[in-house]
C-alpha cells in the first residue's frame, strides 16, 4: 500500500486555525484534509510568466540580482530596487531595447499607449453650424412662461408649450383703421384673412379700404382661400381709386380680382386630385368697405357682414349687408320669421361664396352717404354670431371706437371669445368720414 509523503506536523489547522495533535490527519473543528496541505516550497527563485528562470545569485546564467543593503546602525530602511535597474528579456531570452524617454506614446512591451491625455470633467459644445443658424435672429421668448426660449418647431424649450401659429392671432394698423382676426376657442387653425389699407383719391381726398374674407370650413383648404381673396381684392382697391374708379365699381372690381384668385387654388396637378379624389376647391366668402370723406361703399358675397354704428348713439345703428344664406333667402321669400329662420340649424349654410365649384358669382355692392360721424364695422360670423343684430353690435363697440379703433377691435374680439369663440373672429374698424393719412388711433 502507498503510503502518504510524510510532511511536518502542524500545530494549527490551515483552515479554521483549529489547534492539531501530532498525529492529526483531518481536522477536528472542520475536516480539512491536512494530508493535502502541500510541502513548504523551497526558497528559490520564482519562475517568470515567459517560462524563463531569473538570472542566478552566483551569476550563472545571466546578471546578478543586486543585494539589498543591510541596515545601518540607526534602523534606515534599506535603498529599494525597481525593476527598471536590471535588463529585461523577452521570451526568446533576446534582451529588450533600452525604455523609451517619459512620455514615448508606445509601450515597447505591451504595445499600449500610455501618452492619452486625461479626459474633462465637462466637455465643451459644438458651436452651432453657421450654414443652419440664424445667429443675427431675435430670440422668440414663450408666450406662456415668459423665460423658454422657442425651437425652430415651435415649442419653448422650457416648459414646452406649443406657440400660437401667425395666423392664429393677427392685429395690423393703417392709419386710423385696424383690424384684429383670431383662431377662436374652438378651431384648430384659423381660416379667416383681412386686408386694410389707406389710398388718396385723384381730387386729393382721403380713403380708407377694409376687406375681410372667411374661409369655408366644408372646402378645402379654406384658410389659404381667405388669404388669396382679402389680398387680391386689398390690392385690386388700391390700385383701382388713386385712378379715378368709381369707388362702388371698384368695390366689384375688387370682388372679381379676389375671385379668380380663389379660382386659381384649384388648379393642381392631375396627380393631387388622383391622391384626394373627393376634395372639393378652395372657397370662402368676402365683405369689404371703402370709406371716403362723404361716400360710404360696400360689397360682399357670403354671410359676413357690415354694421354702421353713428358716433352719437341716440341715432340709430344699421345693418348693410344681406347674407346669401338659407336664413336669408326664407326670410326674403316670407316663409318664416327672422327669429325663426336664424333659430333653425340651417341658417348659416351659404348659397354663395368664392371659389372655382361656386354658383355664377355675383357681387353685391351699395352706397350709402351717412349725414353724421360713425364707425363701419366689417366682419366675419364668428362676432355677429355674438351680436346679431344692429342694436346688439352697437352695444358691444366702445363709445371712442372712432379715435381708438384698434382698441375696439380687441373688445369686439374679445366679446366674441367670452361668449365661446365657437369659429374664427376677424373684425376691421373704419371711422366715418374718411381721416388724412397720417391720422392714427389715440
Amino acid at each position: 500500500m502507498s503510503q502518504m509523503p510524510q510532511q511536518a506536523a502542524l500545530s494549527n489547522c490551515p483552515s479554521c486555525e483549529w489547534p492539531l495533535e501530532s498525529d492529526d490527519r483531518f481536522c477536528g473543528a472542520c475536516g480539512y484534509d491536512l494530508s493535502a496541505v502541500p510541502a513548504p516550497p523551497d526558497d528559490h527563485p520564482t519562475i517568470a510568466l515567459n517560462g524563463s528562470e531569473p538570472p542566478s545569485p552566483d551569476g550563472d546564467g545571466g546578471e546578478a540580482w543586486p543585494l539589498a543593503a543591510e541596515p545601518d546602525s540607526a534602523d534606515t530602511p534599506a535603498a529599494t530596487h525597481r525593476s527598471a535597474d536590471l535588463p529585461g528579456t523577452d521570451s526568446s531570452d533576446s534582451p529588450l531595447p533600452p525604455e523609451q524617454p517619459t512620455g514615448s506614446p508606445v509601450s515597447p512591451a505591451s504595445g499600449v499607449r500610455f501618452d492619452r491625455p486625461p479626459e474633462p470633467d465637462e466637455y465643451p459644445l459644438q458651436a452651432p453650424d453657421p450654414r443652419i443658424a440664424d445667429l443675427s435672429a431675435p430670440i422668440k421668448l414663450c408666450v406662456a412662461c415668459r423665460a423658454g426660449r422657442v425651437d425652430s418647431d415651435g415649442y419653448c424649450e422650457n416648459c414646452g408649450h406649443a406657440q400660437p401659429r401667425e395666423r392664429d392671432h393677427m392685429e395690423q394698423e393703417a392709419g386710423p383703421i385696424a383690424a384684429v382676426s383670431d383662431r377662436g376657442l374652438r378651431h384648430h387653425r384659423n381660416e379667416d384673412a383681412f386686408g386694410i389699407g389707406l389710398t388718396t383719391l385723384p381730387d386729393g381726398s382721403p380713403a380708407s379700404v377694409a376687406v375681410v374674407c372667411d374661409g369655408v370650413s366644408s372646402a378645402t383648404r379654406p384658410d389659404d382661400a381667405s388669404f388669396a381673396a382679402g389680398r387680391a381684392a386689398n390690392e385690386s382697391l388700391l390700385t383701382a381709386l388713386p385712378r379715378g374708379t368709381h369707388p362702388q365699381q371698384a368695390m366689384h372690381d375688387a370682388i372679381v380680382a379676389a375671385s379668380h384668385a380663389v379660382n386659381a387654388l384649384a388648379d393642381e396637378p392631375a396627380t393631387a386630385r388622383e391622391h384626394s379624389p373627393h376634395q372639393n376647391a378652395p372657397a370662402c366668402t368676402i365683405v369689404g368697405a371703402i370709406v371716403t370723406p362723404g361716400l360710404l361703399v360696400v360689397g360682399w358675397v357670403g354671410d359676413s357682414r357690415v354694421y354702421w354704428i353713428p358716433v352719437d348713439r341716440t341715432s340709430p345703428p344699421a345693418r348693410l349687408t344681406e347674407d346669401d344664406s338659407w336664413a336669408a333667402q326664407m326670410v326674403s321669400a316670407g316663409l318664416m320669421s327672422e327669429a325663426e329662420a336664424y333659430a333653425d340649424e340651417r341658417a348659416h349654410a351659404i348659397t354663395g361664396w368664392l371659389g372655382a365649384d361656386a354658383y355664377e358669382l355675383e357681387p353685391h355692392t351699395a352706397s350709402f352717404k351717412p349725414d353724421r360721424p360713425g364707425v363701419v364695422v366689417v366682419c366675419t360670423d364668428g362676432l355677429w354670431n355674438y351680436a346679431e343684430a344692429a342694436e346688439e353690435m352697437a352695444e358691444v363697440v366702445p363709445p371712442d371706437a372712432a379715435t381708438r379703433p384698434l382698441h375696439s377691435a380687441r373688445v369686439l374680439v374679445g366679446h366674441a371669445l367670452d361668449g365661446g369663440g365657437h369659429d374664427n373672429v376677424t373684425v376691421a374698424v373704419v371711422p366715418f368720414p374718411a381721416v388724412p393719412q397720417g391720422a392714427g388711433s389715440a
